[in-house]
């Protein structure tokens, strides 16, 4: 036996903390389990982020399976050795096109892709200004940069004003376009009249408003008239509105190139499998085709908030996607989304940490391919499972 092993030789138990932290998070309510579901659960989904319906349309799962027989089951290396084959090229082009933009920059995820772009126009002489709601890919990012970060009050164009006031050479405000908390939308236009009056660029996480806002589900930038600007940068993710998988970062010319060059979420990382590319392509051709699933979408949400609201509960008015309810505590809303399962709906709960105000919720999302029928049942069952204090008094 290695005498290193032997039991008077061993030190206490290096992960013994991790009892504790679990503990204490188990009573505080916020335990998160993994539940893994079945290919057909037979739920109706106001959980995912599938927002126009796209993941099981046959034209984008033929489109995944022909990508994996063409270029198969994995891309085999990073986007600079072997990852990037003719697909995804195609795709880069397709997305800067339909956003209206110079140049697009595909990653295997949007959390990857959000990284890459602070990591590399970030650096410590640069300073960050960003929303208190943003997520928590981007406020990733910022720490990972090691710029000088200053967090300003969510939504307020004024704030940024104040902190970008007498900042260094280089400036970057970086906010999501629709928080995916509440799913309230960001001032953009106004976001983007700071910036330049002060000289700094912005870099907008279009995650949730991709596919949903502007015309044709182009997007919040394109809706708020940022399109193709030289001073902004975009980030979106394939695995939403696209129903696919994978993210990619939107804007000059320029600047897709020096993220070629700089960005280690790029450099370092497997290029995104050619059937996610091929997913987010025809996902991408079937939208542009059927521009009225972004409107569908958003008819949706709100009638799913004016059910919810007319039914008494703390709604918040989506501006996207998202609809989000609140919960008296951390456990009513377990309590809460498990009985919405039971009865054969499945909802999001969102607890902290990854709520910011420390409010627990049910976070709903509306899809393009909801009925009438379904919404009607989703508000009825989350309505008549409320916890009491989930109502308006």
């Amino acid at each position: 036996m290695n005498p290193l092993l032997r039991p008077d030789r061993l030190r206490p138990d290096p992960f013994g903390w991790i009892d504790g932290h679990l503990a204490r998070r188990d009573e505080a309510g916020l335990t998160r389990t993994l539940r893994p579901r079945a290919s057909d659960d037979g739920l109706l989904d106001l959980a995912g982020n599938d927002y126009l319906g796209l993941s099981r349309h046959p034209r984008v799962t033929s489109a995944a399976a022909e990508a994996a027989r063409r270029w198969g089951a994995g891309a085999t290396g990073s986007r600079l050795v072997t990852g990037s084959t003719e697909l995804h090229a195609e795709l880069e082009a397709a997305l800067a096109g339909f956003c209206g933009t110079e140049a697009a920059l595909v990653f295997s995820s949007g959390y990857t892709a959000n990284l890459a772009a602070l990591t590399a126009l970030g650096g410590r002489d640069t300073l960050i200004v960003s929303d208190a709601g943003n997520h928590a890919s981007l406020i990733d990012g910022c720490r990972l940069s090691r710029s000088e970060v200053e967090v300003v009050a969510h939504a307020d164009p004024g704030a940024v004003r104040k902190a970008l006031i007498g900042h260094p050479a280089r400036a970057l405000v970086v906010s999501d376009s629709v928080f995916s908390v509440d799913g309230d939308a960001a001032p953009l236009a106004q976001l983007a009249a700071v910036c330049r009056t002060q000289g700094a660029a912005l870099l907008v996480d279009d995650a949730h408003g991709f596919g949903v806002l502007g015309q044709g589900g182009r997007g919040a930038p394109y809706a708020a008239g940022l399109a193709g600007a030289p001073d902004v940068v975009v980030t979106v993710t394939l695995s939403k509105s696209l129903g696919s998988q994978g993210g990619a970062v939107l804007g000059p010319a320029r600047v897709i190139e020096y993220l070629v060059n700089t960005a280690r979420t790029f450099i370092f990382d497997t290029g995104l499998a050619p059937a996610a590319a091929g997913a987010a392509l025809e996902a991408l051709t079937v939208l542009h085709g059927e521009p009225l699933r972004a409107a569908r979408v958003r008819s949706v949400a709100e009638e799913l908030y004016g059910r919810l609201t007319d039914a008494g509960l703390r709604a918040t008015r989506p501006d996207a996607a998202v609809v989000s309810v609140q919960a008296p505590s951390p456990r009513a809303a377990v309590s809460w989304a498990a009985a919405c399962r039971t009865a054969g709906l499945a909802v999001g709960c969102f607890r902290p940490p990854s709520v910011p105000d420390g409010i627990s919720r049910l976070r709903l999302t509306a899809r393009a391919d909801l009925t009438d029928a379904q919404l009607g049942y989703a508000a009825h069952t989350i309505a008549s499972t409320a916890p009491p204090g989930a109502f308006v008094s």
